[in-house]
């Protein structure tokens, strides 16, 4: 399956509102999303992302043959650390283990390092998500070490990753 990322549509937000509507996919990720995800819910954050200033939010769309099947996005941080931007994204489950999340992370950051001034991406996923980890290894991160107990998750602390990709590694 060859995947693409590009900016959000207005209509990709149903395609949105199903693949977060599924508890196995909002697990992977931080707290905050409305459950079950609407049409509604997906309309108003693609709004967002697009009224977004461009130099601050990276965030696209990632499609397959045409379709909306996850989000990535790239968020630059502020005062000393304003070249550094966190990585996110999620994908839906029925397109998990096919390899388009890695590839979606490696357009992603090319993007970002070639129409940018950031130096360091990096991503922090749960540790008992070793998908997303396997990904982001895949896609030339490098672990720097284990937050422990950096979070609470459906009410259990757990531990994070820490994974980061510098300007030069691309």
């Amino acid at each position: 399956m060859i995947c693409k990322i590009r900016k959000w549509e207005l209509s990709d937000a149903a395609d949105l509102a199903a693949a977060l509507s599924n508890k196995k996919v909002q697990d992977n990720l931080r707290d905050g999303l409305p459950y079950p995800y609407t049409e509604q819910d997906g309309a108003d954050y693609i709004s967002a992302m697009l009224s977004a200033d461009e130099k601050e939010t990276f965030a696209f769309a990632i499609t397959v043959n045409g379709r909306v099947v996850g989000s990535i996005g790239v968020f630059r941080q502020g005062n000393i650390h304003r070249r550094t931007a966190e990585l996110g994204y999620y994908i839906a489950e029925e397109y998990w283990g096919k390899g388009i999340m890695t590839e979606a992370v490696r357009q992603t950051c090319e993007f970002v390092f070639d129409t940018s001034d950031m130096i360091r991406i990096y991503a922090e996923p749960f540790a008992y998500n070793k998908a997303s980890c396997r990904v982001l290894e895949k896609a030339g991160f490098q672990y720097e070490g284990t937050l422990r107990s950096n979070a609470v998750k459906n009410g259990k602390i757990v531990d994070m990753k820490m994974y980061s990709l510098l300007k030069e590694e691309i």
